[in-house]
């Protein structure tokens, strides 16, 4: 009985294990907000390390974003579509990683204003994200 009682708990783990929740969202969208002003404090100290640990802690969280259960089971098929675009989500992070490898590269080479304008260029991905999938 207590093999089947334990076999059961841990399928039960297993399964919203793998659900991503507004929670976690929010806890990798905060990592994000953070990674950026590691990234702009980088850029007024002048210190490439302070750059680098962000732009590579942004390229590590943007890939975890992802719908959250609500939105892929929702039963309005528009809203579905909207609040679950994964082609657009895809782009997007896409985007926001490779700006941010862009970022260290023209960092390092000593051009920190070709940096600069690949960071607002990820803020602008930020807002396009904001505004169209979560309706800012």
């Amino acid at each position: 009985m207590k093999k089947v009682l334990v076999s059961y708990v841990a399928l039960l783990t297993l399964g919203f294990a793998n659900e991503y929740t507004q929670a976690d969202r929010i806890l990798d969208m905060q990592k994000m907000a953070q990674a950026m002003q590691d990234i702009q404090s980088g850029f007024f100290y002048n210190n490439l390390d302070i750059v680098k640990a962000g732009a590579e802690d942004l390229g590590k969280t943007i890939v975890k974003i992802r719908p959250i259960k609500k939105e892929v089971e929702n039963k309005d098929v528009y809203e579905r579509w909207m609040n679950n675009n994964s082609a657009m989500t895809k782009r997007i992070q896409r985007n926001i990683k490779s700006r941010a490898e862009v970022i260290i590269k023209r960092f390092e080479n000593g051009d920190p204003r070709q940096a600069l304008q690949e960071y607002a260029k990820i803020t602008e991905q930020c807002m396009k994200c904001h505004v169209s999938l979560r309706k800012w």
